[in-house]
C-alpha cells in the first residue's frame, strides 16, 4: 500500500467525517430540499401551463382575442362601457436601457374602460422624468389628478412590462370577487448573461411558486399591486398610515396588513411579466439587490410581523446553507476517490468510505438535475404564456439561458443569502438608489442623501439615476412627492 502524503491524510479524514450519520444527514437534507425545490416548480408550472391551455383552446375556437378575453362577447361596447376606472400609479427613478419598450407596454394597454396613468418623480432633474415627457407627448397623454371616481388604483414598477390585457384581467378579477383586498403578480427574469444576472434569476425562481397558484396567496410582490382606490381614500386598514409612518417595504406593510385583518391576496394566473435584466449587470449590482432584499425583513408594522420575519430570516438562512453544504461535502467526496484511483491507494478503509460518499454524490447528482429540470420546465411555461399574452411583442426565447452558470448561480446566492441578511440585521440601514434608509425598532427615523452615497446606475435595470447637473434634492421624499407629482392621464372613448 501507498504511504499518505500529508494533504491525502487530511482529505480522507475529511471525507470520513462527511460519511458519519449527521453528515449523512445533512446530505440527505440538501436533496430533500433540491426535491421539494422542485415540487414546487412543477406544480406551478401545472398553473401556467392550464393558462397556456385555455388560451390555445380559446383561439383553436374562433376567439382571436383569447389573449385578452375568454369571452369574446366581453368586446361587445356594452360591456366595455361599463368597466370602472382604474389609476396606476408608477413611481419613477432614473432611465435604462429598457425603460421606454416598458412603459409604452403599460400605456398603450387594451383595456377597454376609462384609465389614467400618474407617473411620479422625485425631481425634474430625475433622467425619468424627461424621457417619459417625451414619450406621453408621443401619445398626446393629458395630465389632470386622480379621478374621484377611480375605483381600483394599479401600483406598478417602472421596470414592469405589461401584457395587453393585464390592466383588463385583474380588473375582471377584482369585478367578480369582491373580497380581494390586492391582487398581484410577479416576474419572469430574463438574464442578460452575466453571472450577476443569473443570480437575480435564481433568486427570484423559488419566489415565482408562492405566486403561481392561480388564486389564493400569501405572498406580495410590490411591483404589481391592484387595490381597492377606497381604501386608500378611507386609510382601511392602515394602508397609508401603515407606509407613511415608518413604512419601509410597501410589499410586506401591506402583506402584514392582510394578514393581521385576515383580507385576500390573489394572484391570478396570467400575472407573470417578462423583466429584462441590465446587460451590464455586474455581480456588485446584484449583491447590493441582494442586501435591499434582506434588509426588508428587519421592517415590520407589528409585534406579529416582527415575529414572522424572524421566522422568515432564520428558516432561509438554515435551508439556503442547508442547500450549499452537500455541495461542499461532494467535492470532498470526488476529490478523495479521484486521489485513491489516481495514487492506487487500496486500504479497505479509505475505498469503503470513498465507495459511500460517491453514493452520496450520485444521489445528490439526480436531485439537482431533477430540481433544474423543474426550473426549465417552470421557465418554459412562462416563456410561452408570456408570447400568448403579448402576440405583438418580440418573441421570448429560452435559448439565452445558460444552465451551467444557473447551477453556479444557485450555489453563490444560497451561499450569500445568510451573510447578507446577517450584515442587514447587524446594520440596520441600507443605500436605496442613493438614498440611505435608517431603521429603529423596525421603523424607518433617519432618511440620508448625499451626493458620495449615489451609484452610477441602479441594480436591476442598470438605469442612470442623475441627469448633467446630478445633484440629489435635499428635501424628503414625502414633500417633494407632493410638489412634483406628474399626474398623466391616458383619455378612453368612454370618458366623461
Amino acid at each position: 500500500m501507498s504511504t499518505l502524503d500529508s494533504m491525502d491524510a487530511i482529505l480522507f479524514s475529511l471525507s470520513r467525517a462527511f460519511c458519519s450519520p449527521f453528515a449523512v444527514f445533512l446530505q440527505i437534507q440538501g436533496c430533500v430540499i433540491c426535491l421539494l425545490l422542485a415540487l414546487g416548480w412543477l406544480m406551478a408550472a401545472y398553473v401556467r401551463n392550464r393558462e397556456v391551455k385555455r388560451i390555445k383552446n380559446s383561439v383553436r375556437a374562433g376567439n382571436s382575442f383569447a389573449f385578452l378575453y375568454q369571452d369574446m362577447d366581453e368586446l361587445e361596447h356594452s360591456r366595455q362601457a361599463k368597466l370602472p376606472r382604474v389609476s396606476v400609479i408608477m413611481p419613477l427613478k432614473g432611465f435604462g436601457e429598457h425603460n421606454l419598450h416598458n412603459w409604452r407596454s403599460q400605456i398603450t394597454s387594451l383595456y377597454g374602460g376609462p384609465l389614467e396613468f400618474l407617473f411620479v418623480v422625485e425631481s425634474t432633474e430625475d433622467p425619468a422624468y424627461h424621457a417619459v415627457s417625451r414619450l406621453l407627448s408621443m401619445y398626446q397623454i393629458g395630465a389632470e389628478k386622480i379621478h374621484k371616481d377611480t375605483k381600483y388604483v394599479l401600483f406598478l414598477d417602472d421596470d414592469v412590462r405589461l401584457h395587453p390585457g393585464t390592466v383588463g384581467a385583474l380588473t375582471a378579477e377584482m369585478e367578480k370577487n369582491p373580497e380581494i383586498f390586492i391582487q398581484t403578480g410577479y416576474p419572469l427574469d430574463l438574464p442578460s448573461g452575466t453571472l450577476g444576472s443569473y443570480c437575480i434569476y435564481e433568486y427570484h425562481m423559488p419566489c415565482s411558486m408562492g405566486f403561481a397558484t392561480g388564486g389564493r396567496t400569501f405572498f406580495l410582490w410590490g411591483g404589481c399591486m391592484m387595490m381597492h382606490a377606497d381604501d386608500f381614500r378611507q386609510d382601511r386598514y392602515g394602508v397609508v398610515s401603515g407606509l407613511r409612518d415608518g413604512g419601509y417595504s410597501d410589499d410586506m406593510t401591506l402583506a402584514s396588513l392582510a394578514g393581521a385583518h385576515k383580507r385576500l391576496i390573489t394572484s391570478p394566473p396570467v400575472a407573470v411579466f417578462p423583466h429584462p435584466l441590465a446587460s451590464d449587470l455586474s455581480f456588485g449590482r446584484y449583491w447590493n439587490y441582494l442586501r435591499k432584499q434582506t434588509f426588508v425583513l428587519e421592517s415590520y408594522i407589528s409585534n406579529v410581523n416582527w415575529i414572522m420575519n424572524k421566522v422568515l430570516f432564520a428558516v432561509h438562512c438554515y435551508l439556503s446553507w442547508g442547500f450549499v453544504a452537500p455541495y461542499v461535502m461532494a467535492v470532498i467526496h470526488i476529490t478523495s476517490a479521484l486521489r485513491i484511483y489516481i495514487k492506487g491507494y487500496h486500504h479497505l478503509q479509505d475505498t469503503t468510505v470513498a465507495s459511500g460518499g460517491m453514493s452520496l454524490v450520485i444521489l445528490l447528482a439526480i436531485c439537482t438535475f431533477i430540481e433544474l429540470l423543474s426550473m426549465w420546465n417552470l421557465t418554459r411555461r412562462e416563456v410561452t404564456l408570456c408570447n400568448l399574452l403579448s402576440p405583438e411583442a418580440p418573441r421570448l426565447s429560452l435559448a439565452p439561458y445558460n444552465w451551467g452558470l444557473i447551477f453556479i448561480a444557485m450555489l453563490v446566492d444560497n451561499f450569500l443569502y445568510p451573510i447578507s441578511a446577517f450584515r442587514s440585521h447587524f446594520s440596520q440601514s441600507i443605500n436605496w438608489s442613493g438614498i440611505r434608509y435608517h431603521l429603529r425598532n423596525g421603523k424607518v427615523f433617519k432618511i440620508e442623501r448625499r451626493n458620495d452615497m449615489v451609484p452610477a446606475k441602479t441594480d436591476l435595470g442598470g438605469k442612470h439615476l442623475y441627469g448633467k447637473k446630478g445633484a440629489p434634492q435635499k428635501a424628503s421624499f414625502l414633500s417633494s412627492l407632493g410638489r412634483n407629482f406628474a399626474h398623466w392621464r391616458q383619455p378612453k372613448k368612454f370618458d366623461v
